[in-house]
């Protein structure tokens, strides 16, 4: 591996400008695909394998034409003060109303609220439905501003008018906090390097990585259904990711060039030794993100594949194009330590250890109370994640400043919290002797149920083998005694299987996210065996060792727990909310914990490969266990630290975002970085490290018989280049 790289990377270095042509073509010609591309909107949610989705895919057969997936408003009216909606003049602006939504070309259908019976008890409150054609993100914008343009109208006459559901869905928008991000990469990337042109290659490297990534994404979203979260996640993975891996070659280049290289050699070692830590940190990200696919819901596989995707295309540009441009710089990157050579510090006084060795060798000497104290901190602040409540953002997750949060207050206020999210019956009588004899049971049945508020009549097909019967909980969706009620249902239709061969199902917003989420925990377990056991047996192969890979995973999983202990304390309980701008807690998204194991692990082991292929490195070339593990630090702390605050920089961006799920990603990534970067990799490896002493090295026989000897620590290059001081320069390294 290190001599292949080697050779690859002296090759870009000295035909640089063939490379930077070829990535310069991509970039164009992805960019160009993404221009003539169609909008994408929110990719298509369908979660195969649950009953929600059967019943929904039932209705698109049994009930053709009705649209099920088609977009839906409610627009929702309230009187004045002292005045009610049945009164005439609030009557005639609400049908004024009605009659000029139903001329919208995309609308199917509108409900008149006195003749659906849509009015509160208390008389003040009244919703009409609009049905439309399309889905939400594929409505024109003309029909959009109709419905604004109706509900404006009918304020004019003093009423309250708001408008709820997913017809109003948009794209969402980061944010300029995604700038800034960009800019303090910049900032700790030339205090890191004391050099612009230095600290500007990962920058420049990084955004041309995004770029073809995101492009591309763009270009195909379309074609393949892929929605807007996808390209952000991408967006938000490849520039930490490319920026990091693009800073410690160039870290790893000045070394070389400190140790008397020139720069072609120093291009080609930097790559063959750095640049293998690179290649199989990215492979434990693309096996991460790839292993979401096992969850079996086609967006989050979809966004997985695509930002592993672009994690691969930032590690090929790391390897190529990175010594391409140490090419064109020439001697405007300086050797590490060339600042202080200015100065003449080097020959007054001996060179001061630096932070890194500071800190490890106090580790070596202090392992136990270091290891206490990691592992006690991260407990405390996994604490929270046992009150983790799960679930998927609707209308009642909205800040109060919009409309369709409004208009969900108005609707619990009228018609009760249940209102919001109704459950929708498919029942299926293909098979009874008297489908309309069955209807009418599990009506009955569902009516005896707790927590039931209203049950509409049932409502059959043209055919008469099926029918939709609506149910409103008395609870709000996202609430515990809702999911009961839906398994209630679930249990009483089994009954009604066993007695008269008819399928009930239960399906709806609400449905759906309940589903989901049990779908999501159900898969939590077999995607943590898949995704570690095989990032395991490729660390072993990297470190050449059991115990440092086995302390590797379980390090990962105290960082992951106290970030979704984080996660809940802010957007489940509320704690700095005004700070991280979230206006509305609630359950944390379904997909937020595996997504977030999947994520974070990839990028935990980063870290871990990063900082101990350098141990390693020393260990290998002669240097007992205790000093590795020093001068590890010496040379790979400085360069983590820098990653892991760029790359926090990158993620909390992205917590200035619209949207409530790339917000929660953000933070939760931002602050995993923190624990897993500082507390784990920092402080917690090293201490595991010096209580095992040698036999944290420790592989077997027949097992190293067995493996494939990736060289990572570059032994091979003993062989191409400097043999007559390249052992000198190993034991320094």
């Amino acid at each position: 591996m290190a001599t292949f790289l080697y050779k690859l990377g002296r090759l870009s270095f000295r035909r640089r400008h063939f490379v930077a042509l070829i990535w310069v073509a991509l970039l164009t010609l992805a960019g160009v695909g993404a221009a003539s591309a169609p909008a994408a909107g929110n990719s298509s949610f369908s979660i195969p394998g649950t009953e929600a989705q059967k019943a929904f895919d039932l209705l698109e057969q049994r009930f053709p034409g009705v649209s099920a997936d088609g977009a839906t408003a409610r627009v929702v009216f309230k009187a004045p003060s002292g005045e009610k909606m049945t009164d005439p003049g609030n009557k005639a602006t609400v049908r004024e109303t009605v009659e000029e939504l139903a001329d919208g070309s995309e609308v199917t259908r509108v409900t008149d609220p006195y003749r659906a019976k849509a009015v509160s008890k208390d008389g003040t409150i009244a919703y009409a439905q609009v049905s439309y054609k399309v889905s939400g993100m594929e409505l024109e914008d003309s029909s959009r501003d109709a419905l604004q343009d109706s509900a404006q109208d009918a304020r004019k006459s003093g009423l309250t008018v708001e408008i709820g559901g997913d017809a109003l869905q948009t794209v969402p928008h980061t944010g300029s906090s995604e700038i800034i991000g960009i800019a303090v990469a910049a900032v700790v990337l030339v205090i890191t390097f004391g050099s612009l042109v230095a600290a500007g290659l990962p920058l420049l490297t990084a955004l041309i990585g995004v770029g073809i990534g995101v492009s591309t994404i763009t270009a195909l979203a379309s074609a393949l259904d892929l929605g807007s979260t996808t390209s952000t996640l991408a967006m938000m993975i490849g520039l930490a990711v490319g920026i990091d891996y693009a800073l410690f070659i160039v870290s790893r280049y000045r070394a070389e060039l400190a140790e008397g290289r020139d720069r072609e050699e120093a291009a080609g070692r930097a790559t063959g030794t750095a640049g293998s830590a690179v290649v199989f940190a990215g492979l434990t990200v693309v096996i991460a993100l790839v292993g979401l696919s096992v969850v079996n819901i086609p967006m989050l596989t979809k966004m997985g594949v695509a930002a592993a995707g672009t994690v691969a295309i930032a590690v090929l540009i790391a390897l190529t194009m990175i010594p391409a441009l140490l090419g064109y710089a020439g001697r405007k990157v300086k050797p590490m330590g060339e600042k202080g050579k200015r100065l003449g510090r080097a020959s007054k006084q001996p060179e001061r250890p630096n932070l890194g060795t500071r800190w490890a060798s106090f580790v070596v000497r202090r392992p136990i109370a270091v290891l206490l104290l990691g592992v006690i901190g991260l407990g405390a602040a996994a604490v929270p994640a046992s009150s983790l409540e799960l679930g998927l953002p609707d209308d009642g997750s909205q800040p109060t400043s919009t409309t369709q949060r409004r208009a969900y207050d108005l609707l619990s206020e009228g018609f009760g919290p249940g209102f919001n999210g109704p459950l929708m019956v498919v029942v299926d009588a293909k098979d009874s002797d008297d489908p309309q004899a069955v209807f009418g049971d599990v009506g009955d049945e569902i009516k005896g149920l707790k927590d039931v508020v209203t049950v509409t009549p049932p409502a059959p097909n043209k055919a008469g083998d099926t029918a939709t019967i609506t149910v409103i909980p008395g609870s709000q969706p996202s609430s515990v005694t809702t999911e009961n009620l839906v398994h209630g249902i679930r249990d009483a239709g089994t009954g009604i299987k066993a007695d008269t061969d008819a399928n009930v199902l239960v399906t709806g917003s609400t449905a759906m996210n309940i589903d989901v989420s049990e779908k999501l925990n159900d898969a939590l377990i077999p995607y943590l065996i898949l995704v570690v056991g095989l990032a395991f047996l490729l660390l072993i192969v990297v470190f050449r060792s059991i115990l440092v890979p086995l302390k590797a995973a379980l390090g990962f999983l105290l960082s992951v727990m106290a970030a979704l202990g984080a996660v809940v304390a802010v957007f489940q309980w509320g704690w700095l909310s005004e700070l991280m701008g979230v206006e509305q807690t609630g359950p944390v998204m379904s997909m937020m914990p595996i997504f977030m194991v999947g994520v974070v692990f990839g990028l935990a082991m980063d870290y871990e490969v990063f900082l101990v292929t350098r141990m390693r490195e020393a260990y290998v070339h002669g240097e007992k266990a205790g000093q590795a593990i020093v001068t590890g630090f010496r040379h790979g702390a400085r360069v983590v630290t820098a990653a892991a605050v760029i790359m926090m920089a990158v993620f909390a961006g992205f917590i200035g975002s619209s949207e409530s799920m790339v917000k929660m990603i953000g933070f939760g990534l931002a602050i995993a970085v923190f624990f897993d970067a500082f507390i784990v990799r920092m402080a917690i490896v090293p201490a595991v490290l010096a209580l095992l002493g040698r036999k944290a090295w420790w592989l077997p026989k027949w097992l190293d018989r067995v493996l494939p000897n990736v060289d990572v620590e570059g032994e091979g290059l003993r062989s191409d280049s400097d043999r007559g001081d390249t052992d000198r320069e190993l034991v320094r390294a």
